[in-house]
């Protein structure tokens, strides 16, 4: 196994070039879906972020066959899916799971049509689903790095809106917020965070990514700005140390990123102060100490007051 510093050497080696650019994408994808997937834990849409992962698929396919940009054609491809969900979810008829699982399972099976008809199809197909750190072209740096930026601002401009949407839709609409609008935006954030994740993690394991490192966020703060702060921190220390992890051991890159952030969410889920198994454990006992301890007082109090 590989120690640390000579992981830091291969990369700053030359004949290993696509390792540093592995490991930019990995922490910037994590810091995007970090802050994005604040909201979609919040909204209890982690559903939503699956589905978005099936929902770029044929984008995904398409700029292959095409030899484009993946990011550029899987952002399309999820963008125009979750128009038409926000679209359609407008029916009352219609739940809005119904429709999300509508679409976004025939986007999928438009992608795999699409991938079967191009040369190499089983190898291509499973760099999509399982992430590939070998083939990021220097353009996808750029792109992630763009896309990333117009999130974040995106996010701190409409932080209120989106979550006095999450609290109460009904009372938001109320108040003349553009309820609409605001969900299709998230959506179109989700899916736009989906995708600049997918070559480094996989189409099947990036929802992890949005939903993992926000959820141990979730158990260490009760604050909303504390959560969005910790869980992109959370997620670029785990896709750090789980790219090390993986070109040390020789382990797949994507799922050693996510069983990194897993096991810190385990260990959280047990640890944390307030909400973890254990603070809980300790604060019921200080609880049932505190009532014994009252009602010792009290019982005194009462004996006393009969002599």
């Amino acid at each position: 196994m590989l120690t640390f510093g000579e992981f830091v050497n291969d990369l700053t080696n030359p004949m290993l070039s696509f390792l540093p650019k592995a490991l930019l994408i990995a922490v910037m994808s994590s810091i995007i879906c970090g802050v994005i997937g604040c909201h979609v834990v919040l909204r209890g849409m982690a559903f939503i972020g699956d589905a978005v992962a099936h929902a770029v698929f044929p984008g995904l396919a398409v700029a292959f066959v095409l030899q484009g940009s993946l990011v550029l054609g899987g952002m399309v491809a999820g963008v125009v899916t979750a128009v038409l969900v926000a679209v359609f979810s407008q029916n009352r008829r219609l739940k809005e799971d119904s429709v999300i699982g509508v679409f976004f399972a025939g986007a999928f099976a438009l992608g795999i049509v699409i991938i079967s008809r191009s040369p190499g199809y089983s190898g291509s197909l499973q760099s999509f689903l399982f992430g590939s750190i070998t083939g990021i072209p220097d353009s996808d740096l750029y792109v992630v790095a763009i896309a990333g930026a117009l999130l974040l601002l995106l996010v701190f401009l409409l932080h209120k809106e989106f979550v006095a949407v999450s609290l109460d839709r009904e009372m938001a609409r109320a108040t003349g917020l553009p309820v609409f609008a605001l969900d299709l935006t998230l959506y179109v954030m989700v899916t736009v965070a989906v995708v600049v994740s997918v070559q480094t993690i996989g189409n099947i394991l990036v929802l992890a990514l949005l939903v993992t490192p926000a959820a141990t966020a979730r158990l260490l703060t009760d604050r909303l700005g504390v959560m969005m702060a910790l869980a992109p921190t959370i997620g670029g220390v785990c896709a750090i140390v789980g790219l090390y992890l993986s070109w040390s051991i020789d382990l797949p890159t994507g799922g050693t990123i996510v069983l990194t952030a897993t096991s810190v969410f385990l260990l959280t889920w047990l640890l944390a102060p307030r909400h973890g198994l254990l603070g809980r454990y300790r604060s019921r006992g200080r609880s049932s100490g505190t009532r014994s301890a009252d009602g010792t007082r009290a019982e005194r109090v009462t004996a006393e007051s009969a002599r």
